[in-house]
């Protein structure tokens, strides 16, 4: 395999996670200061149903294990075994005859397995989580897997509490769905059960504290596939869990269970899943839950790669894009610098705060012209193309969305359908637009020494910006522009006028 100079300079790094429902592998390189994703691979081993009442795993079983690792192996050959990372998890802490199928499995992949503790996987899935998702309050972080669930409530990169717990989809699916019903007594015995175990540290959680409930495992990645399916946020809501334990329970059975969204092989343990979830949301009073893009394997990945730990994870996604697609990086800086100037400017009157809105606008202001790269024509709409399809770190689904409005409406029509999205309401959504847009026009020069000194506030939703008269004089087009905005922000129910 041929090998390009770029290429050797991102080396590859590998994470095997051995599941208790699904083995999978993931494969990175290091670009433009950022994580690019080359491969996935996910098979569905369904390990934990192999474990007996004695917790002994089945011969079936372990043949299923060994055969997925032989696919791995195939692809590890070409990786640094210093950038290996192989984990087992829940079904094989459990298993009494755990090192007969390690001892087997490391002979496949020629590396060592490392067999986590439900603490540390726990940690390693905060870690994920953190390093993923862009979030400065105190996180409650939950992974459902096929064995075991772990709980976890930090703040920034620090985990502050951490537990595993003995609910998994595989096994309750075991235990309360055997009989393939889909019925309110099965559903409230998997329920109550998972209740029971979450009982003991359930005020210890309460006491620390949360103001974010993240999760990202594959029961919360199901439930917003079908959130997506309907074109809806990707924001778990308990009402939104209640009526799915209701569509499948009108399903009758686990073999005839067809949800709009809901992809085939999700569905053997659904039920249980979502029995587990709503144990979870119902002892802690959740109301909602977000999509975190990173897990366990992530934070196995993020512990590898060099420096890593200290960068902010947006600012190196939108570093990394602007690097990949050539952005004109002072232009870009500019226009930053005059929406923060617009932006404290309209801040009281408007009742915006410094948060995740103002942080998305900022990003916004750097990535208008991602899509510059490819054509000037439609370069609007590849911005909105490539945000919206992009990996990017640090962005979960709603930030996209204002991210998305942002860069496709900088400039010229606007479509307030586009506004409508769930990072913030649709008002908020319309100032941070008219910011950026006044922002990029007073930047039309693209120098950094041509702008003025200049006053700007706001009456009742009129814009003023007060500029020298022969500064605009010497400006038309700038002018003129400005003149033109205004026949655009009313439909945003604001007014411009230059002074």
């Amino acid at each position: 395999m041929l090998i390009s100079d770029d290429s050797s300079r991102s080396p590859l790094y590998a994470v095997i996670d051995l599941g208790s429902n699904s083995f999978h592998m993931l494969i990175t390189r290091q670009l433009a200061d950022s994580v690019q994703v080359v491969d996935k691979v996910k098979r569905k081993v369904r390990l934990a149903s192999g474990l007996d009442k004695n917790n002994t795993l089945s011969e079936q079983a372990i043949a299923r294990g060994l055969e997925c690792l032989s696919f791995f192996a195939e692809r590890l050959q070409d990786i640094p075994k210093d950038n290996i990372r192989i984990v087992a998890t829940a079904t094989v802490r459990l298993a009494k005859n755990r090192d007969a199928f390690l001892s087997k499995a490391n002979k496949v992949l020629g590396n060592k397995i490392t067999l986590l503790s439900g603490e540390q996987e726990a940690q390693y899935i905060y870690q994920g989580v953190a390093h993923t998702n862009c979030c400065s309050n105190k996180r409650f972080v939950i992974d459902i897997g096929g064995a075991s669930t772990e709980l976890i409530v930090g703040s920034g990169i620090c985990p502050k509490k951490v537990i595993s717990l003995n609910l998994g989809c595989v096994t309750f699916n075991n235990q309360f769905f055997a009989d393939n019903k889909l019925n309110k007594i099965n559903f409230e015995r998997a329920i109550n059960a998972a209740k029971t175990v979450i009982l003991p540290c359930q005020q210890a959680f309460k006491t620390i504290g949360w103001q974010t409930v993240l999760g990202g495992s594959g029961i919360m990645q199901a439930l917003a596939e079908m959130l997506m399916f309907v074109n809806k946020p990707t924001l778990i809501s308990y009402d939104f869990l209640l009526d799915t334990q209701q569509q499948l329970m009108q399903c009758q059975t686990i073999k005839a269970i067809k949800l709009a969204g809901l992809s085939s092989d999700r569905t053997p343990v659904i039920a249980s899943g979502l029995a587990i979830l709503i144990a979870i949301f119902e002892s802690f009073a959740i109301k909602q839950l977000q999509l975190s893009s990173g897990a366990l394997r992530e934070g196995l990945l993020y512990e590898m790669l060099p420096g890593n730990a200290k960068l902010n994870i947006r600012q190196r996604t939108v570093n990394s894009l602007m690097q990949r697609y050539h952005v004109d990086n002072q232009h870009a800086q500019n226009v930053k610098k005059q929406a923060n100037t617009l932006f404290q400017s309209f801040a009281k009157p408007w009742q915006l705060d410094e948060n995740n809105s103002f942080e998305l606008l900022k990003a916004g202001c750097e990535l208008h012209e991602i899509g510059l790269l490819l054509e000037f024509k439609h370069h609007q709409k590849h911005n909105a193309y490539i945000i919206e399809n992009a990996e990017l770190p640090g962005f979960d689904q709603a930030d996209r969305q204002l991210l998305k409005a942002l860069v496709k409406l900088y400039k010229g029509d606007i479509d307030i359908t586009l506004l409508e999205q769930s990072a913030t309401d649709s008002q908020t959504a319309g100032y941070l637009l008219a910011i950026i847009r006044l922002a990029v026009i007073l930047c039309r020069r693209r120098k950094d020494d041509v702008l003025p000194h200049y006053q700007s506030n706001i009456e009742n939703d009129v814009i003023h910006i007060h500029l020298p008269a022969d500064w605009l004089s010497k400006h038309p087009l700038i002018a003129d522009e400005l003149q033109q905005e205004n026949n655009h922000l009313k439909l945003l129910g604001l007014q411009l006028q230059v002074h």
